[in-house]
């Protein structure tokens, strides 16, 4: 009962609020002070009380008596304060009780600060019964750091006491986490997939680029090296063979090579001949663009230019240079966001 006194001197009015909690021990409290840090306990406060001056009494039940004390001593404390030795002792040892309390009395401040102390604190062993206690108390933040550790130790999760307690009496529990483990496994693959599919668009776009440089006598650079003599080699016998026979889809080589010079004439910006502009150096450029715009093409193809622009814009983004008043707004507002957070 160390605590009512220091609750009953932090205020020079008189303790008018009794704090009963489940082991039936009673705290004393100002009323003022609970009714200003929880809407709850402020409609349990007026309908308790039966006059102006008189004492009432409130019950604070389903969480031990320590963290009912410690619940109240936060209630007393600066929300941007409460970072003393004793702060970070309670929410040590009392955090899901703490998160509970702050969820059914409508402590915001005091929620979020719970709920990132059991996060931190979160266990294997003890996964499976943060993970009930998040949904049952709105706490997105832990429902997420426990699928994550179920995600990465899964094994461990299910040789948990708290597994084989919901596999007898909360199977929807169970379920619902396989499902969010499932789903997860999901994203990640598509995500997979994007990328490499992205990685082929962009090597695809650089091809397009090397073949400018290629046919405009540029010389290449040390990274290009590799790729540029490879579009060299197949541009050369595309030349022989399939200038020779005039049937590229007779050659796997030349078929590739036809398809890359198609390509670029669908994703060249260039004018043509006769429209004033400097027409595209690039064999074929200009006749295969007339021959599409003349016969049309699948929307298979279509898609496959559209992505393939969108990659060449984007690494064209990417590589360029950003400018310093750029630079020094992104530092400013890093540096104040990290301040915010400490």
């Amino acid at each position: 009962m160390a605590f009512c006194a220091d609750f009953a001197a932090l205020r020079p009015s008189p303790a008018d609020v009794r704090v009963i909690t489940s082991d039936g021990s009673t705290i004393r409290a100002h009323s003022s002070v609970l009714a200003a840090a929880s809407p709850v306990l402020e409609r349990m406060i007026v309908g308790a009380r039966r006059g102006w001056d008189a004492d009432c009494t409130v019950r604070v039940l389903g969480a031990p008596s320590d963290a009912v004390a410690a619940f109240l001593r936060f209630l007393y404390s600066n929300p941007r304060a409460a970072a003393g030795e004793w702060a970070e002792d309670a929410v040590g040892a009392h955090g899901p009780a703490l998160l509970a309390l702050a969820h059914a009395y409508r402590v915001p401040w005091l929620k979020r600060r719970a709920e990132a102390a059991v996060a931190a604190r979160l266990t294997a062993e003890r996964a499976v019964d943060a993970l009930k206690l998040a949904a049952l108390c709105d706490a997105p933040r832990l429902y997420l750091a426990c699928a994550r550790l179920a995600g990465k130790d899964l094994d461990a999760v299910e040789r948990s006491e708290g597994w084989r307690f919901a596999g007898r009496h909360d199977a929807a529990l169970r379920l619902n986490l396989l499902q969010l483990l499932h789903d997860a496994d999901q994203r990640k693959e598509r995500w997979e997939r994007e990328r490499a599919s992205q990685h082929v668009y962009g090597q695809l776009s650089d091809a397009m680029a090397f073949l400018d440089r290629i046919f405009a006598g540029e010389g290449s650079c040390e990274d290009e090296d590799g790729v540029r003599r490879g579009l060299e080699q197949l541009m050369r016998h595309f030349a022989a063979c399939g200038g020779r026979t005039r049937k590229p889809a007779a050659c796997p080589r030349c078929r590739r090579a036809f398809q890359l010079l198609r390509l670029h004439a669908s994703v060249c910006d260039r004018a043509g001949d006769g429209d004033g502009g400097e027409p595209c150096k690039v064999a074929l450029c200009s006749n295969l663009k007339a021959k599409m715009q003349e016969e049309g093409v699948d929307k298979t193809w279509k898609l496959l230019v559209k992505k393939v622009t969108r990659a060449r814009v984007m690494s064209a983004l990417a590589s360029r240079e950003v400018p310093e008043v750029v630079n020094k707004s992104w530092a400013k507002y890093s540096s104040r966001r990290a301040a915010r957070c400490v």
